[in-house]
């Protein structure tokens, strides 16, 4: 990488981890353990730098990790380095290209448009360890039965099988096979998995999203057969999402963090992530100056625990 990548973000989110930590917060007010839940987005992912930095300026750590898709990747470094993930992480999306992730043009076989070698070496740069066990905070990654569409939760063995099966964007990566099942995407199920992250104990969850999902996300632009694919499918994920959150709200603070971006790249383009990391930043950091936790309940920047 080139070493002035790790410069491009402006000093708001870069000088804000170098000074001293900020005033204590409502997080400290949340019951443990806490499980941070890394959703999918695609591109998006930039975003989860941003409010990395955010939580580690407030010197916040995780009792437990739940990450889908691109999701399971920022997850998995948050995992290896608690105290300093999201400058990795933002060293690694500021160099990224669509090559990188999506060497379009090299078939391996038929079940995909694009091989996994692109991300197998992200994961070997990302410099995390061979098995799930070996993370210093518990990690689950969230991946997708293709015969039966069950959500598969992987929080032991191979971490990088594990991390290719959860990324495995159906027709685009190729699906992994683990444990006797051919998995793919996580987010085809659970886009934001805080059912998973419930069901393996969480008092209370912290949701790093990409804003993919939001209500005003994705509004119809033009009349296109894209455009209309797109937007039935947001729709259709916007559902799922504020199912889940408004079930396990019932019974746990579940605080989701905003990310403020507004204006998303196009699928393949990893060009916008240095506008993506410092939004996300100034974005959770007013939220989180705001943030009061009263007992379960959903805090999002419109709703509050109820």
């Amino acid at each position: 990488m080139d070493a002035n990548h790790s410069e491009m973000l402006a000093p708001t989110a870069r000088s804000a981890v170098a000074v001293a930590r900020a005033p204590r917060s409502s997080l400290d007010d949340l019951p443990r353990p806490v499980a941070v839940v890394v959703s999918g987005g695609g591109v998006l992912g930039a975003a989860h730098a941003g409010v990395g930095y955010a939580l580690e300026q407030r010197g916040f750590v995780p009792d437990l990790i739940v990450g889908t898709s691109v999701g399971a990747l920022t997850g998995a470094v948050g995992a290896a380095h608690p105290h300093d993930a999201a400058q990795r992480l933002q060293d690694v999306w500021v160099g990224l290209s669509r090559r990188d992730v999506f060497p379009v043009g090299y078939f391996p076989a038929r079940t995909s448009v694009c091989g996994d070698r692109g991300l197998r070496r992200l994961i070997e740069r990302a410099d995390v360890p061979a098995r799930i066990e070996q993370l210093p905070v518990p990690f689950v990654a969230v991946a997708t039965d293709l015969a039966t569409g069950d959500e598969v939760t992987l929080d032991h063995g191979n971490l990088t099988t594990a991390l290719l099966a959860s990324t495995a964007i159906p027709g685009i990566l190729p699906p992994v096979e683990r444990d006797g099942r051919t998995l793919v995407d996580g987010g085809v199920v659970s886009c934001v998995p805080v059912r998973a992250a419930r069901l393996a104990g969480a008092a209370s969850v912290l949701v790093l999203t990409t804003g993919a999902w939001t209500p005003d996300g994705g509004a119809l632009r033009g009349r296109s057969a894209t455009a209309v694919a797109l937007r039935a499918y947001r729709l259709r994920l916007q559902d799922q999402v504020r199912r889940d959150l408004r079930e396990v709200a019932t019974a746990v603070p579940t605080v989701v963090l905003p990310t403020g971006v507004d204006a998303w790249p196009a699928a393949w383009d990893f060009d916008h992530s240095q506008r993506l990391i410092r939004t996300a930043y100034e974005t959770a950091c007013r939220f989180l100056d705001d943030l009061r936790i009263d007992g379960p309940g959903l805090y999002t920047t419109t709703e509050r625990a109820r």
